[in-house]
């Protein structure tokens, strides 16, 4: 691992007004066992009542959270690659249809109250989560579930009404996790920052307002599963921007520095030369795309979403904004991932102002085309603004679009998308699980997460179920590069680049090279104090 000093600019914004408590008894590497890693993450209730109820959440954010204390049957292992088992003590299919699957919970397995989790429970959480449907559309990971059958108190049986190969994968989601009936009402939402689960830790939030500020995490006595716990109380806390999280881990109040931080700090870090702070560069697969309202009048010509695509130019965007951090994207299915094709570059080539002139002309749409492009301000690292900023003068140098630029605060950005009052607007993802499925269904499969009018019958009838009877997915590629060619063809979405992921941490903790696998997912549990790894 390399060792770095972080030197960071001064800061611009204020420290959430939590942290006047770090380095107390509970806190920082100045005091107290607790190992503080920082965010930029926000958890408010303002506009979405149930932020962590797993049968409402489905952002990495409140994933994070979520994945510490509800514990789900399967789990990616530490490195990634197949799921393994966490709750259950076995699972598999049963089939050679993959459309039965089964699994044996461990014997004696609790919740944190000592309440016993059972076969039952498990139904219960799968079938309110498909239920409730929220909004957000994170129910639809568990749309090939048929029925869920039980054998006693441990066996679970989930019937599948189509052969589903990703399915182990769907299990390690929060949306799978095993929740108590006692807490969790079967169809309605737990509104509020309370959790309670199986999981490795307890949770207990500090509110200010509606937002929640810090999330207090301690080592459950009663967790039986897979996981080694490396250490007996962690924090998150959530910071207002990136230069205050910065500066705070400089002082030693945060251990840890997790997403989001700038271009900047990264670049400094990994240019530093002591030992204070050390950058773990870790393999990601986050990417970031426009996506597109098909129905608004300013878009719903195909020619116009087709001109956008022709004229961005990807390495300028990444060079001028990210440099080495990212790299262009030309498909929703990352480099790296089996079935990645560059459907986007295959279909448009190089940049070029008289092809898309052309596709314009030929469509008879009046130039310049004008409309705002939406990003949200605070969700993805301030360098969002400087990304659309080149996105607009990309465009608008054409002479054939005429584009206005708006940031909104997360809270408010997710819910006006998912309602369609946006006609373009960037989005980043970071995967439900390492499959080229976690890349294509959930934005173009009925009742995508995006609230999407886009519909495209060949790919929901036909590819993505036929992809997901391939349970060797070599013998899927074929497929799922036709659906990335329909993509390119169609354009509900434009892929721009896919990121590196970046951790900061103080030179005394342990296990950072495993705190996020490749989905982004937090895994606090392998943090500890000790001689640097």
């Amino acid at each position: 691992m390399n060792r770095k000093t972080l030197v960071l600019p001064a800061v611009v914004g204020l420290l959430a007004p939590v942290l006047a408590a770090c380095g107390g008894s509970d806190s920082g590497s100045g005091g107290g066992d607790a190992i503080v890693v920082g965010t930029t993450d926000r958890f408010t209730t303002e506009e979405a009542p149930a932020p962590l109820d797993p049968a409402y959440a489905y952002d990495v954010g409140a994933w994070n959270i979520l994945r510490q204390t509800s514990q789900t049957l399967m789990v990616q292992p530490r490195g990634d690659g197949e799921p393994v088992p966490e709750a259950a003590e076995q699972c598999g299919f049963t089939d050679t249809g993959s459309e039965r699957y089964a699994c044996t919970l461990r014997d004696g397995l609790e919740f944190a109250n000592g309440d016993p989790v059972t076969a039952e429970d498990v139904k219960y959480s799968f079938e309110r989560a498909v239920k409730i449907d929220a909004d957000t559309q994170v129910a639809s990971l568990l749309s090939t579930v048929d029925t869920i059958e039980t054998k006693g108190d441990r066996q679970v049986i989930f019937h599948l009404n189509t052969a589903d190969a990703t399915f182990p994968f769907k299990l390690t989601t929060p949306v799978a996790g095993i929740v108590n009936p006692d807490d969790y009402e079967k169809d309605k939402l737990r509104e509020g920052f309370e959790v309670s689960g199986s999981g490795p830790y307890t949770m207990k939030a500090e509110v200010e307002g509606d937002a929640m500020t810090k999330a207090v995490f301690t080592k459950n006595p009663n967790y039986k599963g897979s996981l080694t716990v490396n250490n007996d109380k962690v924090e998150i806390v959530s910071f207002t921007d990136a230069d205050a999280m910065g500066k705070a881990i400089e002082k030693g109040d945060i251990d840890v520095m997790t997403r989001a931080m700038t271009p900047d700090q990264i670049q400094q870090l990994s240019k530093a030369t002591d030992s204070e702070v050390d950058l773990v560069e870790v393999s990601g697969l986050e990417i970031r795309y426009l996506g597109f309202n098909t129905e608004a009048a300013t878009v719903k010509d195909k020619a116009v979403r087709k001109a956008m695509a022709q004229l961005i130019n990807r390495d300028k965007l990444v060079a001028a904004v990210y440099g080495s951090q990212a790299k262009p994207l030309y498909s929703m299915v990352p480099a790296g991932i089996t079935g990645h094709s560059n459907s986007f570059f295959n279909k448009y080539g190089d940049p070029s102002v008289d092809k898309a002139k052309d596709m314009l002309e030929d469509a008879d749409i009046t130039t310049p085309v004008k409309f705002t492009m939406h990003y949200t301000t605070d969700h993805y690292g301030s360098a969002t603004k400087h990304e659309f900023e080149q996105l607009q003068k990309q465009l608008n140098d054409s002479g054939l679009f005429d584009v206005d630029i708006k940031g909104t605060p997360w809270n408010k950005f997710n819910l006006a998308e998912r309602r369609g009052e946006y006609d373009v607007y960037g989005m980043g993802w970071f995967p439900d699980f390492p499959d080229a499925d976690s890349f294509t269904a959930p934005f173009l499969d009925k009742n995508n997460t995006l609230g999407s009018p886009y519909a495209n019958p060949k790919i929901i009838n036909d590819l993505i179920p036929r992809s997901r009877a391939e349970a060797d997915r070599l013998s899927a590629v074929d497929i799922l590069t036709e659906i990335q060619d329909i993509t390119a063809e169609d354009v509900p979405l434009i892929p721009l680049w896919q990121g590196k992921q970046y951790v900061a941490t103080r030179d005394d903790i342990t296990g950072t090279a495993y705190l996020l696998n490749s989905s982004s997912s937090i895994q606090l549990w392998e943090l500890g104090r000790g001689v640097s790894d």
